[in-house]
């Protein structure tokens, strides 16, 4: 059994502990500076201002309102990073196992599906911008291809003998 100087002793230890990682709100962001800020609403009555630490290579500016886990490094309560933020009013469901998705709160989405298939639906276009462009494999166009400014569904060439040909088949 614990005696109540033992208690008493370990009390304000258990408290930082139980500090050391904290559930927070969104409810600003600024990402001009080399790490993100965002601005947690944390425990009652407790905003700041803190870094947040992503992976190399991915970046998101989350919404007002989503949620971080936020961690005080080396125990400083006044040291905070946002290790990861969520949201859960636009996370991507119903993914088979294994699956990975990247998506946006407007219904963007790259999804690596089982069967190393890869779907993107973007909601108006999608933009590619390389000096060259290398498709492994056939291309199926459900759609008119636009090549040089002109269409290929009404594309047209005069014919051998007068007039023009007819539309491709």
């Amino acid at each position: 059994m614990v005696g109540r100087e033992t208690t008493k002793l370990l009390s304000p230890l258990w408290r930082r502990l139980r500090l050391l990682i904290s559930r927070a709100v969104v409810t600003r962001t600024d990402s001009a500076k080399g790490l993100q800020i965002l601005q947690l609403d944390l425990l009652r009555d407790e905003t700041r201002e803190v870094e947040h630490i992503e992976p190399y290579g991915f970046t998101a500016r989350p919404l007002k309102g989503a949620e971080a886990i936020a961690a005080a490094v080396g125990g400083a309560r006044g040291h905070l990073v946002a290790l990861l933020t969520t949201d859960r009013r636009y996370r991507k469901k119903g993914l088979a196992e294994g699956e990975v998705a990247l998506y946006t709160d407007e219904g963007d989405e790259l999804v690596f599906k089982r069967g190393r298939i890869v779907r993107l639906n973007a909601g108006s276009a999608v933009e590619v911008t390389a000096p060259e462009v290398t498709i492994n494999g056939n291309l199926n166009v459900t759609g008119d291809a636009v090549i040089g400014g002109k269409s290929f569904l009404g594309h047209r060439h005069p014919g051998d003998s007068g007039g023009t040909t007819g539309e491709p088949i």
